[in-house]
């Protein structure tokens, strides 16, 4: 089993770097490629027809401004795809959240928030755990490993109130 994550440009791979320091930390397998809807339609077209015949079994797509490749890669793969918008200067990434949200009946795009791509990490292990065990029990894992850190949270707050708490956080 493989996540694919695609994005129109380099510029995206600081945000997209989160991504992948997800899918690292729970060992799973990636691959990362920069192909713009623009700039280089036929290669994208042919990555995301392709994609199934590489393992990949869910798509991350990350794009700023007009935010067409989420929507390009799902045109042309029968695989999930989950749209990643990323900030821009001119809108601060709504411009791309809009984009993303906004598809057409029948060729849906899963999307996460603006700069979401850890959340997009976590989406893609949750889709695969559909299929794959394994990968719902890292996420499970996950999940109560979350809820105990915050139980821990809380007890402490109570037991030192909320001064020394932000004191010792910072």
């Amino acid at each position: 089993m493989k996540i694919g994550i695609i994005m129109g440009s380099d510029s995206d791979l600081p945000e997209m770097k989160k991504c992948c320091d997800i899918l690292d930390k729970f060992s799973m397998e990636y691959e990362i490629v920069v192909s713009s809807a623009h700039r280089l339609p036929n290669n994208t077209a042919k990555w995301a027809e392709n994609a199934h015949e590489r393992g990949i079994e869910v798509i991350i797509a990350a794009a700023g401004m007009a935010a067409a490749l989420p929507g390009v890669v799902a045109a042309h793969t029968h695989l999930p795809v989950i749209g990643v918008p990323l900030t821009s200067k001119a809108l601060d990434g709504v411009d791309a959240l809009y984009s993303i949200v906004q598809m057409p009946p029948g060729v849906p795009v899963a999307t996460v928030a603006i700069n979401g791509s850890r959340n997009a990490a976590y989406l893609a292990m949750q889709i695969l755990g559909v299929k794959h065990v394994e990968v719902a029990e890292k996420v499970k894992t996950h999940r109560a490993q979350m809820a105990a850190e915050a139980l821990e949270k809380n007890e402490r707050l109570q037991k030192v109130g909320v001064d020394l708490y932000l004191k010792e956080k910072n």
